[in-house]
């Protein structure tokens, strides 16, 4: 499917709210963002669960529709987090019983056990990405956890060091990539929030394996780097440490949040000539954005960038909002990226 043509196409992070009648919230919450499967938070168990998950996803698509959004994903609606659906489905990955490591805020955490070569069994995300391309005639994009984030979820017992065992995971990526842009992923995104949380070790080897995982992937490929989901993280810093390097990954484009944070967006120009997927919706905020500050938050972006280079999302994934809060949110990136579109093009807003 082509991509958009136009000035600052619209796209989502990754997911969407998960309905009620498929996820019960209180244990979602409970769990937080799980690392090892979570089967406690679904509704329904077997075939069951699965044409519930479909009829899931086709309610998000229909909302991403329906708000304007160019780039679709599928909300990410079969998945208990944005890692573990792709990670615990590996071969040299255990979650029974699990480790236990201490996250990015410093709360202990059960983790997947590396007990022997990670390796990629088999198709984990192409049925969702066939699912996506027949389900809407725009552009799609499909999401996946990166090599980095994914070693640094884990609780080595068989590798000599996590350098080694995230080249493993980039190599186990990088298979499915090829697999989902031929099942029709206009987009591919690896989310690699820990590169911005372990800055010493994204340095010595997490770039060179975002780059391993990348290898020979055609079309727009996007990294994502941010500091954790709101509801987790209430204050985070207004700038990046990673992003000088990110300029040199092999990623076409770096996707990061900003509207949460008040980034400084003096901070755009280390990117070099990457095009930027800018958050520009606040998930933190529960009140839903006038067409009018998503603008205002554009147009200060494009004073460091050029509308070329700019794609617009929100910060993060939408998934601890409410499935209204969300969609007007998505309605108002939509109507703010057209307002400064028609501004740019010297057209009428329609």
């Amino acid at each position: 499917m082509p991509l958009p043509n136009s000035l600052l196409p619209t796209t989502l992070v990754g997911s969407y709210p998960q309905p009620e009648w498929l996820v019960d919230p209180a244990a979602l919450l409970k769990v937080r963002v799980p690392r090892i499967r979570a089967p406690e938070i679904w509704r329904f168990e077997g075939p069951l669960l699965q044409r519930a998950q479909d009829d899931a996803t086709l309610i998000a698509v229909r909302d991403m529709e329906r708000a304007g959004i160019d780039i679709l994903t599928d909300g990410e609606i079969r998945r208990e987090s944005y890692s573990n659906h792709f990670s615990n489905a590996l071969e040299g990955v255990e979650i029974a019983p699990p480790g236990e490591i201490v996250g990015r805020t410093n709360r202990k955490m059960f983790v997947p056990r590396v007990t022997g070569p990670i390796r990629r069994r088999a198709s984990v995300e192409v049925r969702d990405v066939e699912f996506l391309r027949r389900n809407t005639d725009r552009a799609i994009k499909i999401t996946l956890p990166g090599p980095f984030t994914m070693a640094q979820q884990a609780k080595n017992e068989f590798y000599r060091d996590e350098a080694e065992m995230a080249h493993d995971f980039a190599i186990a990526v990088n298979e499915e990539l090829h697999a989902l842009k031929a099942a029709g992923a206009d987009v591919v995104q690896l989310d690699e929030p820990w590169l911005e949380e372990r800055e010493v070790a994204a340095r010595s080897y997490g770039l060179a394996a975002l780059d391993r995982a990348l290898e020979g992937i055609d079309g727009p490929t996007v990294v994502h780097v941010c500091f954790g989901y709101a509801f987790v993280v209430p204050d985070k810093p207004r700038r990046y440490r990673v992003l000088e390097q990110l300029a040199a990954c092999r990623a076409q484009q770096v996707s990061i949040e900003a509207a949460q944070s008040h980034l400084d967006l003096a901070e755009l120009t280390q990117l070099g000539n990457k095009t930027v997927v800018l958050g520009v919706i606040d998930l933190a905020d529960q009140a839903i954005e006038s067409d009018q500050t998503v603008a205002a938050r554009i147009r200060e972006a494009l004073v460091h960038i050029p509308a070329e280079r700019l794609v617009l999302a929100p910060d993060c994934g939408m998934k601890y909002l409410t499935r209204e809060q969300a969609f007007g949110k998505l309605c108002a990136l939509a109507n703010g990226a057209a307002i400064v579109r028609a501004e740019l093009t010297g057209n009428a807003r329609a």
